[in-house]
Order: C-alpha cells, then sequence, then structure tokens
C-alpha cells in the first residue's frame, strides 16, 4: 500500500529552528499512532546549507519506511485535515500522483507548529510524498490507493 512517507522542510536564517524542528515533529510523533515520543531524533536528517542568496538555511529531513507507522500518519493527516483542504485533495489527486507512484502534498509550517494539520501551494512548507506500493507497477491502482487513504 504505502511504501514509505518522505518529509521534508526547510527552516530559513529567518527562522529558528527549533520551532521548525517542532513543526516537524508533530507529523512524525504521530507516524507511530501514539503521539509520543519513541527516538524521533535519531530518523530526522539535518544538512546545514546555504541559500540562493548566500544565506544560511538548515533542512530537516525524514523517511518513515515500517507499514504501520506509514499508515498512522496517513490516518493521521486524513483525520485531521478540513473538509476544505480533503475536497482540494480529492480534485487535484491526478496532478499530485506522478508517473513515479509517488503523492505530493505540503503542509503550512506555521499551522503544523500550531497543532493543525492544513495544507498549503507555498514552497516554504513541510513537503511530503507518499510513495504508493503496487505490484505490478500501475497509476491507476495507485490513484485508488490514494483515494482511499486521502479521499
Amino acid at each position: 500500500m504505502i511504501h514509505y512517507i518522505g518529509l521534508r522542510v526547510i527552516a530559513h536564517s529567518t527562522e529558528d529552528p527549533s520551532r521548525v524542528r517542532k513543526a516537524l515533529d508533530f507529523f512524525l510523533l504521530n507516524s507511530t499512532g501514539r503521539g509520543e515520543d519513541n527516538n524521533i531524533s535519531a530518523a530526522v536528517e539535518i544538512i546545514d546549507a546555504e541559500g540562493h542568496y548566500g544565506n544560511p538555511i538548515r533542512i530537516f529531513s525524514a523517511q518513515i519506511s515500517r507499514k504501520q507507522d506509514s499508515k498512522a500518519l496517513a490516518v493521521f493527516i486524513r483525520q485531521h485535515m478540513s473538509d476544505d483542504d480533503v475536497e482540494l485533495l480529492r480534485s487535484e489527486m491526478p496532478d499530485r500522483l506522478d508517473d513515479e507512484q509517488v503523492f505530493h502534498m505540503r503542509f503550512d509550517k506555521q499551522a503544523a507548529f500550531e497543532g493543525r494539520v492544513e495544507l498549503t501551494s507555498s514552497s516554504d512548507a513541510i513537503a511530503s510524498h507518499v510513495k504508493i506500493a503496487t505490484y505490478p507497477k500501475n497509476r491507476e491502482n495507485a490513484g485508488r490507493i490514494v483515494e482511499e487513504l486521502f479521499g
């Protein structure tokens, strides 16, 4: 069903990295279905980099590969999205699912920091990519799985 879920967020030089990390942890803590810290720090890769204009940025990324954790995170996201966001996802599902069977979503960083799940179209967001597993590889079947999970 889900092969993995990847999450990635950038802390710009004007942002407090601990607040950005807290926004990411909001999703990671809920990938266990228990909402408690069970060594999520080890799951997060942190890269210090330089932005386009030479400004320092910090990139936080994590990949959730365990089937039960991926499913728990997908359920958490779907249960906490507003009706408007669900409707938006439904209307954009074909465009969000690429040829490699990866479903793309972006979540508002500030909302996540405040404990809410909100879709955004901004590039300054928590980027999520959900790799859908179908055997054999089939975009139509992947679309049905995405609809089951998030529709």
